[in-house]
């Protein structure tokens, strides 16, 4: 076994976006029939709409607009329903700009996103930073960096107790046309370390969950195929995410 791209301290995962178009509402209840707890419906301050299935240190954002209206989010307009987006979590948004600058990749200025929700009975305003990318490093996937400055809002006890069990993000599996091209700049993103495999996959470890990448030579771009949580029974489900299903 070989290793790409060492480094040290990795990037915490932050949480994998699910893109539900102008469907978030009417596609919600599959999740909560399954079992997850699904949090109050939010709006952003850029538009878009999103509802969350918290867990231990992640998140699954089921992202969105509403029904009948055009994507407020550029970035977001033309994506199709799924697994959608790679969010990697910073504590200082700042620096991991000028890192990710000073390493060549193509970023934008820090940006805030807000949104407001009720927080113990009262009024709060949930703030986060985010570091998104104007050109992306791996074509076929989106990813960004998601600074937290009000993570009390975030990760309750209620948003965190599911019916069926799910506590954690166990590993994300990427299929690429070059794995090992990709599981490169993803370990170079992430400040990770990209491991190269006996089946021809790599393993990026991060601090609380894992990537793995696969190589698919019929496809022509990356993208995100799979997503497997851990339950209270420490098994290993597979993530459904509902997107074969027609709409209620």
């Amino acid at each position: 076994m070989k290793t790409l791209h060492p480094k040290s301290a990795p990037a915490p995962f932050d949480h994998l976006v699910l893109m539900m178009r102008d469907q978030l509402m009417e596609r919600a209840p599959h999740f909560e029939q399954e079992g997850y707890y699904l949090t109050e419906l939010a709006v952003h301050n850029l538009g878009s709409i999103n509802r969350l299935i918290t867990l231990d240190t992640t998140y699954l954002e089921l992202l969105g607009w509403p029904a009948g209206k055009p994507p407020a989010r550029k970035e977001i307009a033309e994506q199709p329903l799924g697994l959608d987006a790679l969010v990697f979590k910073t504590d200082n948004a700042q620096a991991t700009f000028e890192r990710l600058r000073d390493e060549g990749f193509n970023v934008n200025p820090v940006l805030r996103l807000e949104r407001p929700l009720t927080f113990e009975g009262e009024q709060h305003l949930a703030q986060f930073d985010t570091v998104r990318f104007s050109t992306q490093p791996v074509a076929g996937l989106r990813m960004y960096f998601c600074q937290h400055l009000t993570p009390e809002f975030v990760w309750t006890d209620d948003a965190m107790r599911h019916d069926n069990g799910a506590k954690s993000l166990d590993h994300i599996v990427i299929e690429a046309p070059d794995a090992q091209a990709v599981a490169v700049l993803l370990g170079k993103v992430a400040n990770a370390e990209a491991n190269a495999q006996d089946d021809g996959t790599y393993v990026i470890a991060l601090r609380n969950m894992q990537l793995v990448v696969r190589p698919d030579v019929e496809l022509t771009a990356a993208k995100i195929s799979q997503a497997f949580l851990r339950h209270a029974d420490d098994e290993v489900r597979e993530f459904n995410p509902h997107i074969s299903v027609a709409s209620p």
